[in-house]
């Protein structure tokens, strides 16, 4: 088993921000290696406003984390046309390694 370097970018938005649909276009069009779409239950943010998907208060406004990676290099390149394209205020992104059959290291 081979193991290649990666970078891991975590977004965050809220529902309510109606970005979602653009940040998974950009990262499509861009070819990343691969992304995921969480949709969180509850969570708040700088303003310290709760937002939970309870029946009593279903709101239309909770948490979502979008999640991709590839090599450090695309990455450091769209996280530079990403945030010149969209006001993103909540990323973060961590080394990390992605583990696969010698065969797959080459995508």
């Amino acid at each position: 088993m081979a193991s290649v370097p990666i970078t891991l970018v975590r977004v965050y938005l809220r529902e309510g921000e109606h970005k979602l649909s653009k940040l998974t276009d950009f990262l499509h069009a861009r070819k990343v290696s691969g992304m995921t779409v969480l949709r969180g239950i509850a969570g708040f943010g700088p303003d310290g406003r709760l937002h939970t998907a309870s029946l009593l208060d279903l709101s239309l406004d909770l948490p979502l984390v979008v999640e991709f990676h590839d090599t450090p290099e695309r990455v450091d390149g769209l996280l530079t046309d990403l945030l010149a394209v969209m006001d993103l205020p909540h990323i973060v992104s961590w080394p990390a390694l992605r583990h696969c059959r010698d065969a797959d290291t080459e995508s």
